[in-house]
């Protein structure tokens, strides 16, 4: 049996109130389906879906059938995210190596743009998750008043993020708060990893050429001169006065 929503209460005042800012580059950029006129702009809606969702879709974890009917007006941006966290690839890579808590942390994040309300919010969606799956626990939220309030049909959820005059930039962004994987598989899996995926820079024959000055030219000749090592050295350091060697300034000058 599902038990409904657990109640929950905003962890500050501040969450009911509006942003007011001015125009800057931390304002969030909607994403419309249906102000994408050309195939450049639908794409660029589909990729941010993807970025929204995955963070970063590999081209394996790409759905041409559901890009071709969102690009065709068959189904929604709110269908096409729903059919996203409902995939294999959340499935596999998200669902199946996170506790409730997490995936649910994460669902609000990415579906309503905001951070939970604490622990109780948390504790309310896993509740849903844990009674009707994570299928029913993402109907939910893309049904809920505050999801079609701030994104509709055909708007890609974004960061609601606030700024206020106290902050100089806005909030972290939730890739880096709530990273795809917890520490423990973060350490199996080896993450953090670095990928570099430009190309390498290939420096001219020219380049390799030396012209003087290379101190690797004069290994040869340092290697022939005769070993001067303990020649006239002092045999410790214990007697040598460092104090009488450091410069000083009297007091009358």
């Amino acid at each position: 049996m599902a038990i409904p929503l657990l109640k929950y209460a905003p962890t500050t005042q501040n969450s009911r109130v509006a942003p007011l800012r001015v125009g800057s580059d931390e304002d969030p950029k909607a994403n419309s389906i249906d102000k994408a006129l050309s195939r450049e702009d639908q794409n660029f809606v589909i990729e941010a879906a993807y970025r929204q969702i995955f963070f970063h879709a590999f081209k394996v974890d790409r759905d041409r059938t559901l890009e071709s009917q969102l690009r065709n007006g068959q189904i929604t941006v709110r269908d096409f995210i729903r059919s996203l966290c409902l995939s294999d690839t959340f499935t596999r890579s998200f669902y199946n190596l996170n506790s409730n808590y997490k995936v649910a942390r994460h669902l609000v994040e990415k579906l309503l743009g905001r951070p939970t309300h604490g622990k109780s919010e948390e504790i309310a969606w896993s509740a849903v998750i844990m009674t009707k799956g994570i299928k029913g626990a993402v109907d939910q939220i893309l049904d809920s008043e505050e999801y079609l309030e701030n994104f509709g049909y055909d708007t890609v959820p974004y960061h609601r993020n606030r700024v206020v005059g106290s902050r100089e930039v806005g909030e972290t962004p939730f890739n880096l708060t709530s990273p795809r994987y917890d520490a423990y598989y973060r350490g199996i899996l080896g993450f953090p990893q670095i990928v570099y995926t430009g190309t390498a820079k290939a420096f001219p024959a020219r380049a390799q050429q030396r012209r003087g000055g290379f101190p690797e030219d004069y290994l040869p000749w340092v290697r022939s001169l005769p070993a001067l090592r303990g020649v006239g050295a002092p045999q410790g350091s214990t007697s040598f006065d460092y104090l009488s060697k450091v410069p000083y300034r009297s007091i009358g000058r």
